[in-house]
């Protein structure tokens, strides 16, 4: 197989590319210029088309995450916390999953709809407050505040204060990027990790090491359970029943089999994964309207037309969403071209014999996986234009071609190990993203100036935009 020389002697230049900020532009430039079987390391390899999916993630082919997800894995009280996202064991991750599977579907999500309302009313007044006070606002840092907010509403019962408090509550938000931005280079040589961060002989002579994320999500489940114990409302607690917290309890109430250390891990996953990759792609989305007026006003006029007959609420519902084809397209196109993930989801090759893949073979104990950012570029399955955002490309009909763009979406992964939040993210995306642009005017304060800066694909800087009521009526006669 094909790739830089280096790379077959050593796994350096791979932690140096994802130490650049740039691994995702890197590994697109190396299938562009080595084919589809690209060499990233003595004993890691980078699959780059759509057809191989099935192959490395497909549920019945049993290939193990591999051990950069270890280093994903915090510690708390220097002891690794393993989560449904990070956990390389298959039986811990079905133990974790089966309980509470049910609970993320869809369907069950949209009883949470009324919360995700009020934590986007709270959004909205805070935006405004904001504007009021100052020229312009940094959209992409309340962008997730409200990501971070809405899952303390729906998982607690209760904001973690971001938007209240227009602040980083505790640093989590820097800890979370600290932490990825960590993982995603050290995750590309795992052993560095171990001879450090989680090296029992170091941790013994050290302070244990405190995962800022798993104390945060910790302190907001005892917050929630000692409200619980107190009744449904406290003097400054009135909780929901239903919300992730209760149902979390429930199941191990009915199953007291499950290790306490479950609820930590539920709750964690929820706090972690679910609020930063939602936060990534709205910010995405909204980056890629902003620079993108076309397409826009033909979502603008979209909004306005169903505000006109009716079928739009102030705040849009998760019904009301699904009949909006070219948001829906949008969200599509923007998950596309700006997976939060920039990274090979990387597996292992179990089986003794090894396995074929696109007409490689790949001995056992080879790492391999597949980078969003250059799937989601095959021009075969997307077109010439694969590189370029253009919604219109899922607005055709539903025909094989289309059939064969969805099947090559790793937006929230694939298989067996997909994200299980993303039905929650999706909630989010599909009522914000349309209540936002039908209700304000938004525009960047130096267009030309925007800078995209990325360490696990998150926004740094140039966000700052103006916000303004939007006017619905000139959207309607255009």
């Amino acid at each position: 197989m094909s790739g830089p020389l280096w790379s077959r002697l050593s796994d350096i230049p791979r932690l140096l590319w994802a130490r650049s900020d740039h691994i995702h532009e890197k590994h697109i430039a190396l299938h562009r210029k080595y084919g589809v079987v690209v060499r990233l390391g003595p004993n890691c390899v980078s699959i780059g088309t759509p057809s191989a999916i099935p192959a490395i993630y497909g549920t019945g082919t049993n290939l193990q995450k591999s051990d950069f997800y270890r280093v994903l894995q915090p510690l708390a009280h220097g002891r690794v916390v393993q989560g449904l996202f990070n956990t390389q064991d298959e039986a811990l991750h079905r133990a974790l999953k089966r309980p509470i599977a049910g609970i993320y579907s869809m369907t069950n999500l949209v009883s949470f709809e009324p919360y995700v309302d009020t934590t986007i009313r709270i959004f909205l007044q805070r935006m405004e407050e904001q504007q009021a006070k100052q020229p312009t606002v940094n959209l992409g840092a309340w962008l997730q505040f409200f990501a971070f907010d809405v899952m303390g509403e729906i998982t607690f019962s209760r904001r973690f204060g971001f938007l209240d408090t227009a602040s980083d509550v505790d640093g989590i938000i820097d800890s979370i990027y600290r932490f990825f931005s960590y993982g995603s280079v050290i995750g590309q040589m795992p052993v560095l990790d171990r001879l450090w961060a989680k090296n029992p002989l170091i941790n013994r002579f050290l302070p244990s090491k405190n995962s800022s994320v798993v104390a945060f999500a910790v302190a907001r489940a005892n917050e929630r359970q000692a409200a619980s114990e107190k009744g449904t409302v406290t003097d400054d607690y009135e909780y929901n029943s239903r919300d992730f917290m209760s149902r979390f309890l429930e199941t191990r109430q009915k199953d007291p089999s499950l290790p306490p250390g479950f609820l930590t891990a539920w709750t964690t996953s929820n706090v972690q994964a679910g609020s930063d990759t939602t936060a990534i792609l709205l910010r995405a989305i909204v980056h890629f309207l902003l620079t993108h007026p076309a397409s826009l006003a033909k979502l603008r006029h979209e909004l306005a037309t169903a505000r006109a007959e009716g079928r739009l609420s102030d705040v849009v519902t998760w019904k009301e969403s699904r009949d909006l084809s070219y948001l829906d397209a949008c969200i599509k196109e923007a998950g596309r071209l700006h997976s939060p993930v920039g990274l090979a989801m990387e597996r292992v090759v179990a089986a003794p014999q090894g396995m074929e893949v696109c007409g490689t073979h790949l001995p056992k104990g080879t790492v391999v996986g597949l980078n969003p950012w250059v799937v989601h570029r095959d021009k075969r399955i997307f077109g010439e234009d694969a590189d370029e955002w253009n919604p219109d490309r899922w607005l055709r009909p539903k025909d094989e071609q289309r059939a064969a763009m969805e099947r090559s979406l790793l937006t929230f992964g694939a298989g067996h190990r997909t994200c299980l939040g993303k039905n929650i993210s999706y909630l989010e995306i599909y009522k914000l993203i349309p209540t936002l642009f039908a209700r304000y005017d938004i525009t960047f304060e130096t267009p030309d100036e925007w800078k995209l800066v990325n360490h696990w694909l998150v926004f740094q800087e140039g966000f700052n935009v103006t916000v303004r009521i939007h006017d619905e009526k000139k959207d309607v006669e255009k």
